[in-house]
């Protein structure tokens, strides 16, 4: 439909472009912050794991919501949330509790999450193309309510990462002396993981299940390849990951191609060029 019209003419004109532009750029904002504790805490695997058990969220608010005529796509986005942070709840339970290791438990609640979710499609009444779009994203079908979810969480977690920024800072490079001095680093963990959750369902739109991952761990890790420090890392993740999903977006508009996989792999160019730079100043 818009084959010969400019990114910039369709940004001014179309209402869909704004929301997905404001779209990507909250979601880029809020993964690019928390993806500097996943890598720093090594946390990437946790993150795959609820975003692949958000998949069990989306379809248990499918099938209780797939006769709502009002409210329906609402009452997903919070069956979903809730599924998710309590799985995040679980597996950081589980793992800090119980006598196995958190790489084992998440590929427990993974699997077992992707199972009901097989399931609960399996058993809906109505047609399942709506499953398509959490699970690859379209950011282009960001609705107005959509971009409210998206901004309520993206502003609750961003508030929450400047509200225990020194907290955090301390429970990231060194747990045991945190918690010597004093600091609940349980609270703490337990707020990383449920940061995590909500992050993750507020993406799902935009890029999808199978690809949110991307956005927790690439622009972390990218940062740090060049960040000295903290304060530099996280500046550094917050350009890469915004910029990406701009460029990404634009890229995607002219070429015709996935927004959401666009946007990551616009996420991996930065990395690679980053890398390979500083590669030769070694």
């Amino acid at each position: 439909m818009t084959e010969h019209i400019g990114f910039f003419y369709a940004l001014v004109h179309y209402r869909f472009m704004q929301q997905a532009l404001l779209a990507g750029v909250l979601v880029g904002a809020v993964c690019s912050a928390l993806s500097v504790y996943v890598v720093l805490r090594r946390m990437a695997f946790i993150g795959q794991g609820i975003s692949h058990a958000a998949f069990g969220g989306v379809a248990l608010g499918l099938y209780l919501f797939q006769k709502a005529d009002t409210g329906g796509e609402l009452g997903v986005n919070i069956t979903t949330a809730v599924f998710c942070v309590g799985v995040a709840i679980l597996i950081g339970i589980t793992s800090k509790r119980g006598r196995m290791s958190a790489d084992s438990a998440i590929g427990i609640f993974l699997a077992s999450a992707m199972a009901l979710g097989v399931v609960l499609i399996a058993m809906r009444e109505r047609y399942t193309a709506d499953v398509t779009t959490y699970l690859f994203g379209s950011i282009l079908a960001v609705t107005p309510a959509d971009l409210i979810a998206i901004g309520v969480m993206a502003a609750l977690v961003l508030i929450l990462l400047v509200a225990l920024y020194k907290e955090l800072l301390y429970y990231t490079f060194d747990e045991r002396m945190a918690a010597a001095v004093g600091l609940p680093v349980t609270l703490l963990h337990y707020s990383l993981l449920v940061m995590l959750a909500l992050t993750i369902v507020v993406s799902v739109k935009v890029v999808g299940i199978v690809l949110v991952t991307a956005f927790l761990v690439i622009p972390g890790a990218t940062a740090k390849l060049l960040a000295g420090s903290f304060s530099t890392m996280m500046t550094l993740s917050l350009v890469f990951g915004v910029t990406a999903s701009l460029v990404g977006l634009v890229a995607s508009h002219y070429a015709h191609l996935p927004s959401g996989a666009t946007i990551v792999l616009t996420q991996f160019i930065f990395f690679v060029v980053v890398s390979l730079a500083t590669l030769r100043r070694q």
